[in-house]
């Protein structure tokens, strides 16, 4: 009987041990749980998601947004929540168009297209040397076959695509044949989307003459929205809830250029030999696309290296 008896007092002990544990378990749980719920409770106090008003007069390129229809008005509404408060990404944007900005603006003034037109190389890309699944590259989306016909020099070796002054010089070059064919510089935005063909088809098959009385797909249907939403963020910050400080947004960094007439067999010892590197050169000059530069008809070249 003794031996049972000592088996009896060790469950004891064992049952005891548990439910101590068990206890203090429970108390840490219920202690967590306040404190997130605290955490909640600060959070939905100090932090209000608010519909936003949109503003009378809202324009593109001098161009009025007819938000007196109610189409409209929900379409200009959703661009206009859909940028306010996906924060990190607009805010990313508007710290990135105050480097790149200044080298698109004197290009569109220089041709004469309405500076509204900034926000369309900034919708299309991000202001980043980006691909689309269609094949359309940089800050301006161009596509190869259009890049060649307006002098951009294409393949494996040298994009030009990539050169943001020299895309910046086609895509004027597209806008302002846009603006000629249809005589509206709307259209001709929505038209840098959806194909001049495109949209001259759906004007004629739908019998209307202006983009907001047109019905189109959903990225061109949302694209001159797009672009006149984050134009209207972009010029009010702060009544859109951005701060910041002017320490906190891009620049861009200045640049020598050393011209090339040659070919280049190494480009990481060519940079080398220049007191910079590969990466560094490469980030001003994404348009050199490998680690050497062919150059057979010695065209002349200007490479950006770190000042």
């Amino acid at each position: 009987m003794k031996k049972p008896l000592r088996y009896l007092a060790i469950l004891s002990i064992v049952f005891i041990s548990i439910t101590l544990i068990n206890a203090t378990t429970y108390i840490k749980q219920s202690s967590s749980e306040n404190s997130s719920n605290d955490t909640l409770k600060n959070t939905s106090e100090n932090y209000e998601i608010k519909a936003l008003k949109i503003p009378d007069g809202i324009h593109f390129a001098g161009e009025i947004v007819p938000i007196e229809k109610p189409d409209i008005k929900e379409r200009m509404d959703r661009e206009l929540l859909v940028n306010t408060y996906w924060q990190s990404n607009s805010l990313l944007l508007i710290k990135r168009a105050h480097k790149y900005f200044p080298i698109i603006e004197p290009i569109l003034k220089k041709h004469g297209i309405p500076d509204d037109f900034k926000y369309l190389a900034l919708i299309e890309s991000g202001l980043q040397n980006v691909t689309s699944p269609a094949g359309a590259r940089g800050f301006w989306q161009i596509m190869k076959d259009t890049a060649k016909e307006n002098g951009l020099e294409v393949n494996s070796n040298v994009d030009e695509r990539y050169h943001l002054e020299k895309a910046t010089e086609v895509a004027c070059m597209y806008l302002l044949h846009s603006k000629e064919l249809f005589g509206s510089w709307t259209l001709a935005a929505a038209a840098y989307n959806g194909g001049n063909n495109g949209i001259m088809r759906r004007l004629k098959s739908q019998r209307v003459d202006t983009y907001y009385d047109l019905l189109l797909g959903e990225e061109t249907g949302r694209y001159v929205f797009r672009i006149a939403a984050i134009k209207e963020i972009m010029n009010n910050t702060e009544k859109y809830g951005f701060k910041f400080d002017n320490e906190d947004l891009y620049n861009l960094e200045a640049t020598k250029i050393v011209k090339v007439d040659s070919a280049i067999t190494d480009i990481a010892l060519f940079a080398q030999n220049f007191g910079t590197n590969y990466k560094e050169l490469k980030i001003h000059n994404p348009w050199l696309r490998e680690n050497k530069l062919n150059n057979k008809s010695r065209k002349l070249y200007y490479i950006k290296l770190p000042q």
